[in-house]
């Protein structure tokens, strides 16, 4: 065991004993950030115009603050983005995570000084809860990979601007630098195809023990190995046992990643974004990653149910109720509201989420609040898609690169359904055999998933699910031509329309 190691493990249950002391008293924890936030925030410009003075509880603040999502929140984003201090909070923020809009093109998250600690701690903190737990801490003298943005930042306005792959790039600790790949020329390479091939010259005949990144780009990497190598990721990189992802769930993934590292590796979840570090997983044991409640982010949950007035409006100042953290309960699908040190309040950053536990508190991603299909009233989540897909695969050789979901409200005869566009593997055997029991199959799932599409489908209102199968590399194909390959982009799992679908080519 190298010294490495052994500091590692002694530095884990230093960590593993701070977390224990927030997270068996989450709601004082809680409480400390809010008025935190409060405090630091109340001479902004946005802490004078919302009344931040009088604020002395959490309903003063839900009286005073309505629920905004980017649009909402733009009028001062964009004073901030102008290069004008003190607007969402004290001072400029250090850098802006730039991400992709939907009705405003570009979005700039800033990031400050007291909120670009967390997101590297986060990271750190989940690595070392698994060395903590398992005792395996032999990896750390190996090398290790992250597959992420450029790290070339802009500048704009003074502030420097980028990917926040990018921007963590630039706080690696020292002690992981000399184990970092790929290379920081390669990995200011912008073109994904090009970049990811430049990795698989310079990794190749690496000792690779951590892989980190979002499954779908990570699978491209492995492919892409193997096709070199002729031979599995795990024969490759012997000493490769952990993998590191966020962004999507694993699960529709694991089969195929199984199958191209060909044998099992340990796994840790995490839950970041631009607009904060939210969640991690904690053990391999339980379910779920821990809603991390100390880190300079207060949280509020709507049931998704009760989120949309009529209007759709999401400023809602007297809507659906503002639930905290102690307030909350198990398997039900909240819309995830923050308020941060890095100037957001009351922002709906358009992931839903269910609890797992609450002693500690831990979540799962259940989809996105704006991606789901209700074309009749059934209200499908991402979750749902993910599971029944999973289920249907269950026991098979069936192996699926990619999918998404949307409705068919007008078909050409019959009546309508939802159509899943599916991209198989073939050359790992992983075809249905009959695509109509496999679809059948995925119904019957989803019919358990969610009783209002049993409904609609006991009801004649829709008939069965179809499944259009999509040819090799489609969906790398259409997230090329709309300009997002690779990075941090990923495809939607499910739309309530067929602007996704329209564009992916079928056989």
């Amino acid at each position: 065991m190298s010294i490495k190691s052994i500091a590692a493990k002694l530095f884990a249950q230093k960590i593993v004993i701070k977390t224990q002391a927030w997270s068996t008293r989450p709601i004082e924890t809680q409480k400390k950030v809010f008025l935190q936030l409060i405090q630091q925030a109340k001479k902004t410009q946005f802490g004078i115009d919302h009344q931040f003075d009088t604020i002395k509880t959490f309903e003063d603040f839900a009286n005073a603050v309505p629920i905004r999502d980017y649009e909402g929140l733009k009028p001062y984003i964009d004073k901030v983005v102008q290069g004008e201090e003190n607007m969402l909070w004290k001072g400029k923020p250090l850098y802006f995570a730039k991400t992709s809009g939907t009705t405003s093109g570009a979005k700039y998250i800033p990031l400050t000084k007291e909120s670009m600690p967390f997101h590297i701690e986060a990271a750190r903190n989940a690595i070392l809860h698994y060395i903590h737990e398992t005792g395996n801490a032999d990896f750390v003298d190996g090398k290790m990979i992250f597959l992420q943005g450029s790290p070339i930042l802009e500048l704009k306005n003074g502030i420097k601007l980028g990917r926040l792959s990018g921007i963590v790039a630039h706080f690696i600790p020292k002690y992981l630098q000399k184990n970092r790949m790929p290379s920081w020329e390669t990995n200011c390479i912008e073109d994904w195809e090009t970049k990811v091939n430049a990795i698989v010259e310079e990794t190749f005949d690496q000792n690779m023990t951590v892989i980190s990144g979002i499954p779908s780009w990570v699978q491209m990497y492995f492919e892409k190995l193997s096709q070199k190598a002729a031979k599995p990721v795990g024969e490759i990189f012997k000493n490769f046992n952990l993998f590191i992802y966020g962004g999507v769930n694993y699960e529709p993934y694991r089969a195929k990643f199984e199958n191209l590292i060909g044998r099992n590796v340990d796994s840790i979840e995490l839950f970041p974004a631009s607009e904060g570090f939210f969640a991690y997983q904690d053990t391999q044991k339980e379910k779920g990653m821990l809603l991390l409640l100390n880190a300079g982010i207060f949280y509020e949950f709507i049931k998704s149910d009760e989120f949309y007035t009529d209007s759709e409006s999401q400023n809602f100042g007297t809507g659906p109720k503002r639930h905290t953290i102690g307030a909350v309960e198990l398997g039900v699908n909240y819309v995830l509201i923050i308020s941060t040190n890095a100037g957001l309040w009351g922002y709906n950053i358009g992931d839903t989420v269910q609890f797992t536990c609450l002693k500690p508190y831990r979540i799962i991603v259940s989809g996105r609040i704006k991606h789901y299909i209700s074309a009749f009233g059934e209200h499908v989540i991402g979750k749902e898609v993910e599971c029944a897909l999973q289920e249907a695969m269950a026991g098979t050789t069936i192996s699926v690169n990619e999918f998404t979901v949307a409705p068919q409200i007008t078909p050409t005869n019959g009546l309508p359904y939802h159509e899943w566009f599916i991209e198989f593997d073939p050359e790992a055997s992983g075809e249905p055999e009959n695509l109509e029991d496999f679809a059948l199959k995925i119904d019957n799932a989803m019919r358990k998933q969610n009783a209002y599409y049993d409904d609609l489908i006991v009801g004649k209102v829709l008939r069965n699910l179809v499944i259009s199968k999509v040819p090799k590399n489609g969906f790398q194909h259409y997230m090329k031509s709309i300009g997002k390959l690779g990075g941090q982009n990923k495809i939607p799992r499910l739309s309530n329309d067929r602007k996704i679908v329209d564009l992916l080519k079928t056989e």
